[in-house]
């Protein structure tokens, strides 16, 4: 809630107005420490769903829902004092409500919460048998198998998307001298190899050769064009910060492009908000790169 927000300043204005935050992690993260409520945080560590001593399942990004085997770490005396997510949600809503209007407590056999989704959640039937069967299966509904949609007609609604017209902004954006050396690109950032959400497990990124955090990725022909070299040391700027001693690394990017981890270059931008999508601009700011030497 915090780190990810392309706005921090306002991330944490936001979050401090808020009475008690309990914040239910399996690691640490940057919210622990800046995205602080009003009056009490409360960090509740909890095992991951891998540790859990109960069964849970995961739908993959190509639509398969498979079963976890129960985890182990439960069994270790160092974790002996943490409990799962679920036991933890439905213990607090027991100690709260009681048995009203459920039996809060029934809701820690996983088996039964999947026999309730299978109840409530059209497309996922499979998943009431699937402590049985132990078959992964795809979600009915999802996958259209021929040309047939769920419209008045049967068939699908196409509709054209203009395209924007984009232009790259003037150095005296960023509010520098116009002769000053450097070259403004567009700005996309990620997550790198090595990390889930804003929790980072490895600094490097192997997929895209990019030794630690701190690096900048950019195609070599605009590497050449700004006078720079590979692994030279720069400075980034956005709209709202910038980013010192970051290293150039050359690599499979379009021109006029350039790569940052996130949350890192958060701190670059205040990402303006699409009107029909409402969605931060996190895959396309402008920003200057250039040395200060």
């Amino acid at each position: 809630m915090y780190a990810a927000n392309p706005d921090l300043h306002q991330a944490k204005q936001a979050l401090s107005q808020i009475e008690t935050i309990f914040y239910v992690a399996t690691k640490p993260n940057l919210g622990h420490f800046h995205g602080l409520a009003k009056q009490q945080t409360l960090i509740l560590p909890v095992f991951n769903r891998f540790e859990n001593p109960h069964q849970t399942t995961t739908e993959s990004g190509n639509n398969f829902v498979r079963l976890n085997d129960a985890g182990k770490s439960h069994l270790q005396p160092h974790n002996s004092d943490l409990i799962s997510e679920v036991e933890l949600i439905t213990e607090i809503a027991h100690r709260l409500h009681d048995e009203n209007p459920i039996n809060w407590r029934k809701l820690q056999d996983t088996v039964y919460v999947r026999e309730l989704i299978a109840k409530t959640i059209p497309g996922y039937e499979k998943i009431s048998t699937i402590d049985k069967t132990k078959e992964e299966f795809t979600i009915a509904g999802r996958i259209f198998e021929e040309p047939k949609f769920p419209t008045s007609d049967g068939k699908a609604r196409m509709f054209v998307t203009p395209l924007p017209q984009f232009a790259l902004p003037n150095k005296s954006a960023f509010g520098v001298q116009e002769n000053q050396s450097g070259i403004i690109v567009i700005l996309g950032t990620g997550r790198s190899y090595g990390q889930h959400n804003t929790v980072v497990y490895r600094s490097e990124d192997k997929y895209r050769n990019m030794p630690h955090r701190h690096c900048i990725l950019m195609n070599i022909l605009d590497i050449k064009k700004a006078g720079f070299q590979e692994h030279q040391r720069v400075t980034v700027k956005g709209n709202a910060g910038e980013l010192e001693n970051i290293e150039i690394i050359g690599g499979a990017i379009r021109e006029s492009v350039a790569f940052i981890f996130y949350p890192e270059a958060n701190v670059l931008f205040k990402a303006k908000i699409d009107p029909k999508s409402g969605t931060p601009a996190y895959k396309r700011v402008p920003i200057f790169v250039y040395s200060k030497t």
